[in-house]
């Protein structure tokens, strides 16, 4: 087998990787149904006659106790609203929690009446999920002087959360101690939350204060291995991710009685949990010394993140006051790297899962940003970025093309030292060599394109899969979702009869396949057909089938990705026929094309 042939073979070889390997590592079990247990925070212990430092409290199964084998009953308390540009829903007095939230500019699927997506969940619901704040009690204080996660507050300013509406709390201990807690949002996702403790007892007292997000049994997860599920963080530059499982095979963390990982005094962090396209996360200040805690407590099949700030001592007549932020919202790429710019929160835009190839992934998607604003068409986008693309790398391809050009004028030549050599394969291979080095030809230039493109392909994969930028995306016709499968079917003759197509996971979705995939098997096949076929019947078959394969094999993918590949077949073949006319070399692409199907008939025969 000569080298040209070898080349092909590799380049097939590393293109039919590209896509195998999704397949290899993809992982879909059922989740389990979330679990619907009430949380509260347990209070801490602390020695009799020594000053300790407060205890973080963890989530338990039971309401004002360390322990307790039933969940209690849900707290009926009034609520104030919450109503932005972007988000709809209320706080529960009971506690001050932030636990009914609803995202105004998604819904759950393309239908214009569908459900809008709904984040957080109050406590007795499946999936209950919110964030809550208060103090740890430290020396001084009992247990009924510092709010509970079930304490009814009052509401002492403001009567709905909103831009330009701060709302404040107010708990009154039975010891005299006044609680407030101010509460504000700004016009995207982010809450500012002001906690204060005014001291008008005669002694002195110590409390920490804490903020929590907690989510009741595991949530309905995405299961694929390129994206990341579950809790995310950053501590002092340096990225955490814990999945769920990660989480419930961590140790038992002595004095708090729950699986997790305690991070111990860290700054410029922040942390919290991470779906596909929605996240949370509790934000200190960026010069407040803080503990980051993942925890789960698995007699409550509660799963916890928490920000532990360090014990405070509060004088008589002194107000102490903590400041955080808490993020609850969409992850929308902009909004968070503006978060990350002007609100000094490091490294934001970490948590959106950019993957391993983070160095391509993140100025991929910037460019493919920009060029959705510049056109107002993601799909359009996706073809202006496959151009961008071609011609960055067009200096390689140029060589590339050259190369094999020239490969085919010294086609005769190189019968030639085979025959001449026979059965001697050390002489054909210095002969060989000899024979590039005086035409100055590189065999293996044929091959840097396609090692290129993998990463790139991974990058873009990626891209559309993470980016909640991709998610019910338009491009045109049928195409509304270009993070989904072509929706269009051979079953319905491309959408023209009134026949839903199959369902993309089914063998019927590999038989009826859609208009894309089509596509970018004919692309891959009039690509081929630039060169005559290889005389090696072996290579002959694999060229043949490899663009019906392809073909099947991404009728599953993201059509996004479809667009991309589709595209970038079209450049390339653009590309390689006008470098091999400039050299002298025509392609024949009919001839070629018409012995394809000559050979067949002979076959046949």
């Amino acid at each position: 087998m000569d080298d040209q042939n070898k080349n092909l073979l590799l380049a097939t070889a590393l293109s039919f990787l590209v896509i195998l390997v999704w397949y290899v590592f993809v992982d879909p079990p059922e989740p389990p149904a979330p679990g619907d247990q009430a949380v509260t925070a347990a209070e801490p212990q602390s020695s009799s006659g020594e000053e300790t430092a407060a205890v973080p409290p963890v989530a338990t199964g039971g309401s004002e106790q360390t322990s307790s084998d039933t969940a209690p009953e849900v707290v009926d308390a009034p609520r104030l609203s919450i109503e932005t540009p972007k988000l709809s829903g209320s706080i529960s007095l009971a506690g001050g929690r932030i636990d009914d939230l609803a995202l105004k500019g998604y819904r759950e699927t393309l239908d214009p009446e569908a459900d809008i997506v709904t984040l957080l969940k109050p406590v007795g619901e499946p999936g209950a999920y919110y964030a809550l704040f208060g103090w740890a009690r430290g020396d001084g204080l009992e247990p009924e002087d510092v709010p509970g996660p079930d304490t009814i507050w009052t509401v002492e300013a403001g009567e709905t959360l909103s831009m330009d509406s701060p709302v404040t709390l107010r708990w009154d201990s039975p010891s005299g101690l006044v609680f407030r807690r101010t509460i504000g949002i700004d016009d995207d996702y982010m809450f500012d939350i002001g906690q204060s403790v005014e001291n008008p007892t005669d002694q002195s007292l110590r409390a920490a204060p804490y903020g929590i997000i907690a989510r009741h049994g595991l949530p309905e997860l995405t299961n694929f291995f390129v994206l990341h599920e579950g809790v995310v963080g950053m501590q002092d530059g340096e990225l955490i991710e814990q999945n769920y499982d990660n989480l419930v095979d961590l140790d038992v963390i002595a004095g708090l009685g729950a699986n997790g990982e305690q991070i111990e005094n860290t700054q410029n962090g922040w942390i919290g949990f991470t779906d596909k396209y929605w996240m949370t996360s509790l934000i200190p200040p960026s010069d407040q010394t803080f503990n980051l805690l993942m925890l789960y407590q698995a007699r409550s099949d509660i799963y916890q993140t928490q920000t532990f700030y360090p014990t405070v001592t509060i004088e008589p007549g002194q107000t102490v006051t903590n400041s955080s932020r808490l993020f609850a919202g969409a992850k929308e790429w902009e909004v968070i790297r503006n978060y990350q710019r002007d609100g000094g929160i490091t490294k934001f835009v970490d948590s959106i899962d950019w993957g391993w190839f983070h160095f391509l992934t993140k100025p991929i998607f910037a460019v493919l940003h920009w060029l959705n604003l510049l056109i107002g068409n993601m799909g359009w986008a996706i073809i202006g970025l496959t151009l961008l693309i071609k011609a960055l790398l067009f200096p390689l391809a140029y060589k590339s093309y050259v190369s094999m050009a020239k490969m085919k004028e010294l086609q005769p030549e190189m019968e030639k030292i085979k025959e001449k050599a026979g059965e001697d394969k050390q002489k054909l291979q210095q002969e060989m060599m000899a024979l590039y080095k005086e035409k100055k030809v590189n065999p293996a230039a044929g091959c840097l394109p396609i090692l290129l493109q993998i990463p790139i392909f991974f990058s873009l994969y990626k891209v559309i899969f993470v980016t909640l930028e991709l998610r019910h995306a338009p491009w045109l016709g049928p195409f509304q979702d270009l993070s989904a499968p072509d929706p269009t079917s051979l079953f319905n003759v491309f959408g023209l009869l009134p026949f839903a197509a199959p369902d993309p996971t089914s063998i019927m979705a590999l038989i009826f396949i859609g208009i894309l995939p089509l596509l970018l098997g004919i692309s891959m096949w009039f690509q081929q057909k630039l060169n005559p076929a290889p005389t090696d019947p072996t290579q002959a078959m694999v060229f043949a089938w490899m663009p019906w394969v392809f073909m099947f094999m991404l009728g599953g993918f993201a059509s996004g990705l479809v667009i991309y590949w589709i595209a970038n077949n079209t450049i390339t073949f653009t590309q390689q026929y006008i470098i091999m006319r400039s050299n002298g070399y025509k392609p024949d692409l009919l001839g070629n094309i018409l012995s394809s199907f000559k050979r067949k008939d002979k076959e046949a025969k």
